[in-house]
């Protein structure tokens, strides 16, 4: 790709309003064939409204699009399909009960006055992926593979519909290294054939391995467009962000200094707690004012002990304390009845409610807590809920905006603000900042070092290790569902030791 390349897709001046939100203001993008192009900025920076706009799902309140120089107005995703543009989400849009082939040829079946000729159809198949290098049997079904093959599959199937725009939406976010590495060829085998790639990804170590250029938006508007090579790391957050990265490293290292008192009754203990199939019983102690991590791999039993402990999976063995008294957590409502709180990792599915307003979702545990009939009132609503998009800054600034409408970092400040609102004084969070980006996370865990601090006993769960490490005065490290360590996070212990103990196991005595 040169400069002086004619722009396969130019949008200028793009607009979109949502009720109560300004997506995007006055916007403009520019993507050339034969280079990869990634999109930055933070959560709600406008990413996915502008890729939503490219691809028909939205239609902009002002500007222009153009493809191939030729001006579009897209009623839908067919239209822009129809235009070379394909898109592959986090979340494969694939048909997992076909076979791989059928979904390689969705819609581009070679047909005869008869109907389907499938063998013909599977030998096309396995034409296009041998043409990405693609080892995959066409026969087989979609589901027996993973998800990286899968994202490999789809990708595979846009190369069927000549598309000479790909864009790809955080395609990497449930792959390990050796898979990424396996997409990423294929990715410059397509850009080295002239196909203009638009790259999402909040990881910015693969941002700068695989992309040539960058736009970075924040807070809906553009702020530039640059070469990989003329913009340092440190400067792209800085521009993400609009403040700089040593702000962010302002972070209190607290675990190694901050002394917790254990002399005293824990806030929570559990002595061989466990559920036949999906976790080994197990101890645990967290004590108030103390951050205490969870660390393990994929698998390795940390969501299956946190829903446990909060009670939305019933132990069939072991027993809880609960400030030094027995306490029975048979199911959520009891666990809110003792003060503890549970943010799950799932929070499309398992949190947040899309159709109603970020004041209903703030107000909905307590609400729950206090009892259907006996609804809140608005003054308390608007209190409780003006003070928690202020200490969150969840932005937009709008009790009355749809959170379906916000960001992903966003929606997780507002789930934690309803569980704030509950007055717990026990917090289990499980993967708080998974799929948020970097100014929204470290204002998350800003946030956990303050709870703490003002004497919260918190659980933190992350797949992040740096971030266990951080937070974190103690940690315990899970292996096929079992807690196989315990370990102070006193000076000196980094990553590289928590990542031997998944390894290797604890020394022998």
């Amino acid at each position: 790709m040169t400069t002086e390349a004619t722009a396969v897709v130019e949008m200028r001046d793009i607009e979109i309003e949502f009720p109560g939100v300004k997506a995007l203001q006055e916007v403009s993008f520019r993507l050339f064939p034969g280079e990869v192009h990634s999109l930055m900025g933070e959560n709600g920076a406008g990413k996915s409204t502008l890729i939503k706009a490219l691809t028909g799902v939205y239609t902009p309140d002002s500007g222009s699009i153009t493809v191939h120089r030729r001006p579009v107005e897209f009623a839908g995703t067919a239209d822009a399909q129809a235009a070379g543009i394909a898109t592959v989400y986090q979340e494969v849009n694939l048909c997992t009960n076909l076979t791989v082939g059928e979904n390689v040829m969705l819609g581009a079946e070679v047909r005869r006055p008869w109907g389907v000729d499938w063998k013909a159809t599977h030998r096309r198949a396995a034409d296009h992926l041998a043409a990405l290098n693609l080892d995959i049997d066409p026969r087989s079904p979609l589901s027996s593979h993973s998800i990286a093959v899968q994202q490999l599959v789809a990708i595979c199937r846009a190369t069927v519909i000549d598309s000479s725009v790909l864009i790809l939406d955080e395609p990497t976010s449930s792959l390990d290294s050796s898979e990424v590495q396996r997409l990423f060829a294929v990715i410059r085998q397509l850009r080295d054939r002239g196909v203009a790639i638009l790259f999402v990804s909040h990881f910015l170590d693969q941002v700068y391995e695989i992309s040539d250029r960058l736009t970075v938006l924040r807070n809906g508007r553009l702020v530039g467009e640059y070469p990989v090579s003329e913009l340092p790391r440190d400067q792209l957050i800085g521009k993400m962000l609009g403040r700089e990265l040593a702000e962010l490293e302002q972070l209190e290292h607290r675990a190694a200094e901050t002394r917790i008192e254990r002399d005293t009754e824990p806030a929570l203990k559990v002595l061989g707690l466990g559920r036949r199939g999906q976790i080994q019983p197990f101890d645990l102690e967290l004590y108030e004012g103390e951050v205490v991590g969870l660390a393990g791999l994929l698998g390795s039993g940390r969501t299956e002990l946190a829903r446990i402990l909060y009670g939305a999976d019933r132990p069939d063995s072991g027993s809880t304390w609960i400030n030094g008294k027995p306490a029975h957590i048979g199911s959520p409502r009891a666990a809110v009845d003792h003060r503890l709180a549970f943010s799950s990792e799932d929070r499309r599915s398992e949190g947040i409610v899309g159709d109603l307003t970020v004041r209903e979702n703030i107000v909905l545990g307590l609400q729950a807590k206090r009892g259907w009939a006996r609804p809140l009132p608005r003054g308390l609503q608007d209190t409780l809920v003006s003070e928690y998009i202020s200490m969150l800054d969840i932005r937009p600034a709008n009790p009355n905006a749809l959170i379906r409408n916000l960001s992903g970092g966003n929606q997780q400040k507002v789930l934690l603000a309803r569980w704030l609102a509950t007055q717990p004084e026990i917090l289990i969070l499980d993967e708080p900042t998974r799929g948020i980006d970097i100014g929204a996370k470290a204002d998350i865990q800003k946030l956990v070092t303050k709870l703490a601090a003002d004497g919260m006993a918190v659980l933190f769960i992350s797949s992040e290790l740096e971030e266990v490490a951080r937070l974190s005065q103690r940690i315990y490290v899970l292996r096929d569902r079992q807690t196989i360590a315990e370990i102070e996070n006193q000076e000196g212990i980094d990553v590289d030791d928590i990542v031997t103990l998944i390894a290797n196991g604890p020394a022998p005595a």
